[in-house]
């Protein structure tokens, strides 16, 4: 009689229910990666710089809200604006003092790119001097209080953090769609050179800019706290997944980074399935390799081209020529 081979040791057995508690939850963890995907495209598509200082900024962020949380009992509103403030104050200084001397200097891109990473590499110095290289959370405990809806766990940390993300973002659409500020800064992004011809103050829509990815970055930062815990080169490896989310979703797309970013959290959510968490960082260095390799320009989805039909024969003249 035929038997059926013995289960092995140790195998997870998949189910529907496995694999939907896999997407929530990647899904949920994807929030604040949206969010910081988003403000690495925003200042990639109008200022033109891969500001790898962002990781500075999201370090400065975050334990201004841990002093003001855990330091000095400061509820989080005010904690959130006063990160909000030091990630803004930190970014405009960058601005004003390296980014534009840059430009007044002509200085070809090599150079604004190392200048962010070195500012990069000094925050995080620093902040390891200031703050210790203990790992610290903004919550005094990182449990939520959960539910079960058709069989999967869902916290309220989950929830809060979708909203606020759906939330952030499409403020941030009907910013850059649909307000005077936002098309200024679609203007700047397309030719800032004939931006300034029409009269608009292309400096000051850079600021605007780095303005609105700090706000971003703080509440980024903030989702992030409130759900685990950080050492100051934590967002080095967080600056890498925006780096790559931006890539894979085009050039200065923004929401285009932010669905990509979406997606590599649920990828990386499943690939729980088949490599162990502690190897998952693997897993942001081959996407970036595959993408830039592979996906310079982002992914596309293009239609297929309908045939062409004939076209009556006219005769050049010298204006086609």
């Amino acid at each position: 009689m035929h038997r059926p081979p013995p289960s092995l040791p140790g195998a997870v057995m998949l189910d529907i229910q496995t694999l939907l508690q896999i997407f929530w939850t990647g899904l949920a963890n994807s929030s604040y990666a949206v969010l910081l995907a988003a403000a690495f495209a925003l200042v990639l598509k109008v200022v033109k710089v891969w500001n790898f200082a962002q990781a500075g900024l999201m370090g400065i962020a975050y334990y201004t809200m841990y002093a003001a949380i855990q330091k000095f009992g400061l509820p989080a509103p005010v904690a959130i604006a006063l990160g909000a403030a030091a990630a803004i104050a930190a970014a405009l200084a960058m601005e004003v003092w390296g980014l534009q001397t840059f430009r007044r200097r002509h200085s070809p891109p090599l150079t604004f790119f190392i200048f962010t990473l070195v500012v990069s590499e000094l925050v995080q110095y620093l902040l390891a001097m200031a703050a210790g290289t203990e790992p610290v959370s903004l919550a005094t405990t990182l449990m939520s209080a959960s539910h079960i809806v058709g069989g999967v766990v869902v916290s309220e940390w989950d929830l809060k953090a979708i909203a606020t993300t759906i939330v952030l973002m499409g403020l941030l659409y009907l910013i850059m769609k649909r307000s005077r500020q936002g098309q200024f800064m679609l203007a700047a992004a397309d030719n800032p050179h004939l931006s300034r011809l029409y009269g608009i103050n292309v400096r000051r829509v850079y600021a605007l800019t780095f303005v609105v990815a700090a706000i971003l970055i703080t509440a980024g930062m903030y989702l992030f706290g409130t759900r685990a815990s950080m050492v100051p080169n934590t967002p080095l490896e967080m600056m890498l997944f925006a780096v790559i989310a931006a890539l894979l979703g085009g050039m200065g797309n923004v929401f285009g980074a932010a669905v990509a970013a979406v997606f590599l959290a649920l990828l990386r959510a499943f690939s729980i399935l088949v490599i162990p968490s502690a190897w998952q960082s693997l897993i942001l260095y081959a996407l970036l390799f595959i993408t830039i390799l592979f996906f310079p320009q982002g992914v596309r989805l293009t239609r297929r081209a309908k045939k062409p039909t004939a076209a009556p024969a006219v005769s050049a003249t010298p204006a086609d020529a």
